[in-house]
């Protein structure tokens, strides 16, 4: 709809603009985000092929130059003898086969149209993210297994607190540096206005409200017993499992607004997280997004009208490449009728991820070694680990498509 009508964030007419961060992150292949760019290169990716020719120097992160990345995306779309590409809003879905890739600052008339086809609660507008961390990167003496009073199975893993060591973390949570949200995150969008939702309150914004207001919240340690000592801690935080494979746990309640070091330095502070690997830090931002799992078909089209996909981070991933890797995925499902990729690959359990049932609340998720099965037998170092994920991943995927 570009340049007729504007977005908050967007100042020209041509495609693909970036207007965050210019960096595609890591190429490095002991990085999730390094091993989904290699899977993009195996199967013949243009977009990212267009990224190498804009790149600029930026250590091992692929990084463009800004303008001349969107302006030969545009080219080639302007170029290509298939496509016609028309400058105006469309204002609903169209019942004949498309795809939406509309982006998380998609139309109010869309996301309007959207919300009459599969309902207001399946769109979300505003998100949290906690961060990730690596199972095996956690202190065991300190930490314990335990479901709140015994009821179920024993799930989550309890970090407990002393009194000293609860002050010194809600004193940092406080003190920490926050990224600053953009200006228009505060204003009105399809009637709803983008504040913070009560369940996705950043950590730090709830601490602002009293020194005990998280250990009577999120980090109540009431049921929560160390059976070590067989008392009940000052306050606990809580991790839960990302995977089958016990291999990543989410942070619960530590969706943040803090800067990326400042995570890094704060949440170590926590009990049996001195040295804690992340594999995904926590953010808080404006988006748009719909409810994945609840609303895709395994063809990632609405279940309602599967002759309507929808691809980028409007479907439910977080970040550059993998709105790409969506685009791409959609591609393959309609041309080629792919019907699944390996669960070892990023794509495939990205795949997996958005059109499998979860509980709760979805949120966008990205590239991480955390969404990939365990290796049959793991090295112990970390990043010879990570670079045989990387290695397992790209051999299933070039056998599938006859390319070994």
């Amino acid at each position: 709809m570009r340049p007729g009508k504007q977005t908050e964030a967007h100042s020209s007419g041509n495609c693909a603009e970036v207007v965050c961060s210019n960096s595609f992150k890591s190429k490095r292949l002991d990085t999730a985000s390094g091993l989904l760019k290699a899977e993009l290169e195996v199967l013949g990716c243009e977009l990212l092929k267009i990224a190498r020719s804009c790149e600029v120097p930026a250590g091992h992160a692929l990084a463009v130059h800004r303008e001349s990345f969107s302006s030969a995306v545009t080219k080639a779309i302007l170029e290509h003898p298939k496509i016609t590409l028309i400058h105006h809003e469309v204002f609903s879905v169209p019942f004949t086969p498309c795809i939406i890739a509309s982006g998380p600052l998609t139309s109010e008339a869309m996301m309007e149209s959207l919300r009459g086809l599969i309902g207001q609660e399946q769109l979300y507008f505003f998100d949290a993210i906690a961060p990730i961390v690596s199972a095996n990167s956690l202190n065991f003496e300190r930490i314990y297994k335990k479901d709140r009073y015994d009821k179920g199975e024993a799930d989550y893993l309890n970090c407990p607190f002393t009194k000293d060591e609860y002050l010194a973390f809600v004193n940092a949570l406080l003190a920490g540096e926050k990224h600053q949200a953009h200006e228009f995150e505060d204003k009105f969008f399809s009637g709803i206005k983008f504040s913070f939702y009560e369940n996705c309150m950043p950590i730090e914004e709830i601490a602002r409200r009293g020194i005990d207001t998280l250990r009577h919240g999120v980090m109540k340690p009431m049921g929560l017993e160390d059976p070590s000592t067989g008392k009940k801690p000052y306050a606990v935080l809580q991790l839960r499992t990302e995977n089958r494979d016990y291999s990543a746990y989410n942070l619960v309640g530590c969706q943040t607004m803090l800067r990326y070091p400042e995570q890094r330095k704060i949440f170590r502070m926590i009990p049996g997280m001195e040295n804690a690997e992340f594999l995904r830090f926590g953010s808080i931002h404006r988006n748009s997004y719909l409810d994945a799992p609840r609303v895709f078909n395994p063809r990632l089209a609405l279940q309602k009208y599967p002759d309507v996909w929808v691809a980028g981070q409007l479907a439910g991933v977080e970040g550059y490449v993998e709105s790409i890797a969506l685009g791409l995925l959609v591609a393959l499902i309609i041309s080629e009728d792919l019907r699944s990729l390996p669960d070892s690959t990023i794509l495939g359990s990205l795949w997996k991820r958005l059109t499998t049932t979860c509980e709760g609340r979805f949120q966008p998720v990205n590239a991480n070694f955390g969404l990939l099965p365990e290796l049959s037998d793991p090295p112990r170092d970390k990043k010879l680990k990570k670079e045989q994920f990387s290695r397992r991943s790209l051999e299933e995927l070039k056998s599938l498509f006859g390319l070994v």
